[in-house]
């Protein structure tokens, strides 16, 4: 199995600093099955590649298990995909190999690890039941992920792809200590088999391998349960673990957060009509930005504020079909459920899981039927063109833009409003102007660890500007949460209207 990892950083050889590998000779280092070699295909100033390459012995690997193995015919534990798919072997190849680096330390270049770096890794094969699972995994990190297939046989094109795929990722700007960690923890993920036993020891290799970015991963659950090899026993005290420490994260950004206002939840409605259909706040809940959620105070949080604020734009424009793109796990659906005048809400998130909560939280198996044919949950990406969002007058997008790499905003555009085409437009984002009120958040870090990007007002201003011209919508800008003089309001919104 081979892996490659490329940079155009300047000076690309920096690549061999942050590795501990000498692009000018090969390493080998021994690993259980066999052998890791370590080589620079190419290695200039403009652009570096490193390869690691896992040579395995198919004898090697049963060696010593006796008549162990092997279930599905008499050579199986012979004739086999382990030699060539990057599984568990490849990431204890990559502990043994790159530790160093995925510990995020450089001797000569202490500074380097630092730095994020325009990214390409390319992995030959994976296994995994279909195209889409690359996907769920990685892109929810920011990668670009693009899937070679297989035919299961050329011969026979009526049998389809096998479940063999070369992976490419890209990342504009990411440390490579994390892209080798993601790499650890995900490709046995995908591979869905160990060649180990698996304790308690592996579980403490996933919270502390994971435990900056797993906690907030949509398909938090799934990782776990497949890199523990459905062992309950783990599984289960592991995901509440990583739970509270999501929990506990939100309170402590929180806590070093500026005061809430005095009173910042927006009215709901002062007729008697808006007071049938008034929007009471909403559970407090883990979700939103790390350096803003669940503020100590007995008013509402940011992250509801936005929801709420949202959710009255929308009342005002008595819309009868509405979309939630970006749902996450419904809490915006909720609330646009309680305005009778919305006729049909689709709500359209990326990931299964998050889709799975929002049906459990909004009790959609138990609703009455004329309440349930309201509403429906599908799965989707933004990215790609989907005739499902086509024919509805309003859509809301609450800090969805941010989790995207700008490069990919442009497709974004061309489907929410090039196809969809909604009569209006509600998309948030976090003020990037007002951080430096955020005493945790130091010069040029983020709210999350998952945003791409945080927006000025003037950055956020330019970029719905240029979108409406270019679609022929009209669009007002909304401050969000309370204002303070010279860098407006936490979060700000785009309202784009025909």
């Amino acid at each position: 199995m081979l892996l490659t990892i490329s940079t155009t950083y300047q000076p690309a050889t920096d690549l061999g600093y942050l590795l501990h590998k000498n692009p000018a000779r090969l390493q080998t280092v021994e690993v259980s099955g066999g052998l890791a070699h370590v080589f620079y295909p190419e290695a200039t100033a403009e652009r570096c590649t490193a390869a690691l390459l896992l040579d395995l012995d198919p004898v090697g690997l049963v060696r010593g298990r006796g008549e162990r193995g092997g279930e599905g015919f008499a050579l199986e534990q012979y004739v086999n995909d382990r030699p060539y798919v990057a599984s568990s072997f490849l990431s204890v190849a990559l502990s043994k190999a790159f530790g160093t680096a995925m510990n995020g330390t450089c001797k000569d270049r202490p500074a380097l690890p630092a730095e994020a770096l325009p990214l390409a890794v390319k992995v030959a094969v994976v296994a995994a039941p279909g195209p889409d699972w690359p996907r769920r995994l990685f892109e929810p990190l920011g990668y670009q992920v693009e899937t070679e297939a297989y035919a299961l046989d050329p011969t026979q094109p009526a049998w389809g792809d096998s479940q063999y795929y070369t992976l490419h990722l890209r990342h504009d700007g990411l440390r490579l200590q994390d892209v080798l960690t993601h790499l650890y923890v995900l490709l046995p993920v995908l591979d869905n088999n160990k060649h180990y036993y698996v304790d308690q020891t592996e579980a403490e290799k996933l919270l502390h391998r994971g435990g900056d970015w797993l906690p907030r991963h949509p398909e938090r659950d799934f990782i776990t349960r497949r890199y523990l090899r459905y062992r309950a026993l783990y599984v289960n005290p592991t995901l509440a673990r990583l739970l509270d420490a999501d929990e506990l994260t939100d309170e402590a950004d929180a806590a070093a957060a500026p005061a809430a206002p005095a009173n910042p939840v927006p009215e709901a409605a002062t007729d008697p009509a808006a007071a049938a259909d008034a929007l009471p706040p909403a559970t407090a809940s883990a979700a939103g930005d790390q350096a803003e959620a669940r503020v100590p105070t007995e008013k509402t949080s940011l992250h509801d504020q936005r929801l709420q604020q949202v959710a009255q734009e929308i009342y005002q424009l008595a819309p009868k079909r509405v979309l939630d793109l970006g749902c996450g796990e419904g809490k915006l659906l909720r609330l646009l459920l309680r305005q009778p005048k919305i006729d049909y809400i689709l709500g359209m998130d990326v990931s299964h899981q998050a889709l799975t909560r929002a049906a459990q939280r909004l009790h959609l198996a138990e609703m009455p039927p004329r309440q349930r044919a309201r509403i429906d949950l599908i799965q989707g990406s933004l990215l790609y063109k989907d005739e499902r969002l086509a024919g509805f007058d309003a859509a809301a997008l609450v800090e969805v833009i941010e989790h995207l790499d700008p490069g990919r905003l442009a497709a974004l555009e061309a489907v929410v409003f090039g196809q969809a085409r909604p009569g209006h437009v509600f998309v948030t984002t976090p003020n990037a102007d007002y951080n430096q009120l955020y005493d945790t958040l130091s010069a040029g870090t983020f709210r999350h660890t998952d945003h791409r990007f945080e927006w000025s007002r003037a950055e956020f201003a330019a970029w719905a500007t240029a979108v409406a011209e270019r679609h022929g919508y009209q669009v007002r800008l909304v401050a969000m949460g309370e204002e303070m003089e010279g860098v407006g309001g936490p979060s700000q919104m785009a309202v784009f209207g025909l």
